[in-house]
């Protein structure tokens, strides 16, 4: 799109509704941050196997005052849960589906109060949610990645509590185009709207939540819905060439996410998608992975060290970057984080511009359903390991590891850029390739994140740590990386394996840009 003929705002998001929703509200008199709360709410009905209210969620925000701020709403592991909690009932780790995976609070709702606290809404609850009210309600179409991916995780899903008198209808999977209605979630939605988002934690719908979280066999308790608290926090920033970077401190991957631009940035690759472009990459991403596994990244209680220090440590990032070998690959047994999340965006013509992500982690996380809510429960805590000690090690009131990372940039030039991308551990390496894309070589943002991508590591249901390529990168490149030691799968073309990536950018006099994943269903809008 050209950018000069849009000045009022813009979205982001991995589904059109969502987009709509959101630029709909900035239409309306809202701001960015009520924009990505509406999106968010909707996304939650329209993209269920991808995120809901049962879910996780962390922001970025950058004000028009140019200060930028981080908002972490994110669970902590109940206070009933321990190593012997599941020892004693027979598991060497935690359940990925089903009550006992349920062991996390839900922290999305509380994020979108932090943030409309922290900015200041124009507009009423009941504005912002009306869309996802209406979608609940009256229905949506079943998009065909929705309708993948119910089919494949039907096994696994089909008997866990309340999951099939939502997304199984008929007994069967949800299909391709059929009309999903979720009335018990569109009810609990409006009552958000009559008592306020705290009501999910305090009031009378956290009564219901923790009534039926009980009944299914979840560990967490009205006591830890309570707990629940997002907080507003100084964001982790690195410098590049190209300007100021941004993004959530642990427990998220943030670090992991400026680390490999930190350690890029001292390289010269001469074009994009060349040889030297990617093997950089993939080898900073490696350096980075390493280096986050060392520091124990995972909640900051737990931490020996500080992760803005790493970004700032001028010594440590030469050590780093004399390790990666321009023409060799480091072998790689690293073992991935799995995911599957929503990011979102939005810039308002106040000059303020969010970035935006949240996730149930796994395809509609836990499979616990909540009947009365119509809530589908996340499964975080699942990433937990049942050792007694060391790195994300199951304890009482810890805050689990997150892939989930929402990107931002300020550029020399005065552009203020939010990105990211659902995908576990892709999603550093996407916001690698989208960033660098742009902002060093000038690739329009559309084409940068259209473009063929890379992935090291497992997914989501894979077993293999091979350096997956879409099909569509020369094979000559591909001969190029196998020859310098990377294990190279190639993948389909427009892969869903690579991520949902988003991007929206406020330039310096005050146009706007937007860009969304032909991978997705979603669209980017301006106005």
């Amino acid at each position: 799109m050209d950018v000069r003929t849009y000045r009022k705002g813009a979205t982001s998001s991995p589904h059109h509704l969502a987009s709509q929703s959101g630029l709909d509200i900035l239409k309306d008199g809202g701001n960015a941050v009520e924009a990505c709360v509406g999106m968010a709410a909707t996304l939650a009905v329209v993209y269920p196997h991808m995120t809901g209210l049962g879910g996780d969620g962390f922001w970025m925000v950058s004000e028009p005052d140019g200060s930028v701020h981080a908002i972490h709403a994110c669970g902590a592991a109940a206070s009933a849960v321990s190593v012997d909690f599941y020892k004693d009932r027979g598991h060497k780790t935690i359940p990925w589906r089903g009550p006992l995976a349920a062991l996390t609070p839900a922290g999305t709702v509380s994020g979108w109060q932090e943030a409309l606290d922290a900015t200041g809404s124009k507009l009423s609850l009941s504005r912002i949610l009306r869309d996802a009210i209406h979608y609940a309600q009256e229905g949506v179409e079943v998009t065909a990645g929705g309708a993948e991916t119910a089919a494949s995780k039907d096994s696994e899903l089909k008997d866990v509590s309340g999951y099939a008198d939502v997304f199984r209808p008929g007994a069967r999977p949800l299909s391709k185009g059929s009309l999903l209605k979720q009335p018990a979630l569109a009810r609990t939605l409006k009552r958000l709207c009559e008592a306020g988002l705290r009501d999910i934690y305090e009031g009378e719908l956290a009564k219901d939540i923790a009534a039926d979280l009980a009944r299914a066999g979840s560990p967490l308790t009205a006591a830890d819905l309570a707990s629940q608290r997002a907080e507003r926090l100084a964001p982790l920033t690195v410098r590049v060439r190209e300007g100021e970077l941004f993004n959530t401190g642990p427990p998220t991957q943030g670090m992991t996410s400026l680390l490999i631009l930190a350690l890029f940035d001292r390289f010269e690759p001469a074009s994009p998608d060349s040889f030297a472009h990617i093997h950089t990459l993939v080898e900073a991403t490696k350096q980075a992975f390493i280096r986050y596994k060392e520091v124990g990244l995972g909640d900051p209680a737990y931490m020996a060290t500080n992760a803005q220090t790493q970004l700032d440590d001028s010594e440590q990032l030469q050590r780093l970057g004399e390790r990666i070998a321009l023409d060799k690959a480091l072998p790689w047994p690293h073992v991935s984080e799995p995911g599957d999340t929503t990011w979102f965006g939005a810039a308002d013509a106040d000059g303020r511009v969010v970035s935006a992500i949240q996730s149930t982690y796994f395809e509609f996380g836990s499979g616990v359903v909540l009947p009365e809510t119509g809530i589908t429960w996340q499964n975080r805590g699942t990433s937990f390991s049942l050792h007694e000690d060391g790195w994300n090690a199951l304890k009482p009131r810890r805050k689990p590891f997150h892939t989930l990372n929402p990107a931002l940039a300020r550029l020399n030039d005065g552009r203020t850029l939010a990105y990211g991308t659902m995908g576990g551990e892709g999603q550093p390496q996407t916001q690698a390739a989208i960033f660098t894309r742009y902002a060093r070589y000038g690739i329009p943002l559309e084409d940068a994140i259209a473009a063929p991508r890379w992935l090291l590591g497992r997914t989501w249901g894979e077993r293999s740590v091979s350096l997956k390529l879409e099909g569509r990168f020369p094979s000559d490149l591909c001969d190029d990386l196998h020859t310098a030691g990377h294990d190279v799968e190639i993948v389909k073309d427009f892969s869903t394996v690579m991520g949902h990536a988003g991007a929206v950018c406020r330039h310096s006099d005050g146009t706007v840009e937007a860009a969304s994943d032909p991978r997705s269903d979603g669209s980017a809008l301006a106005w």
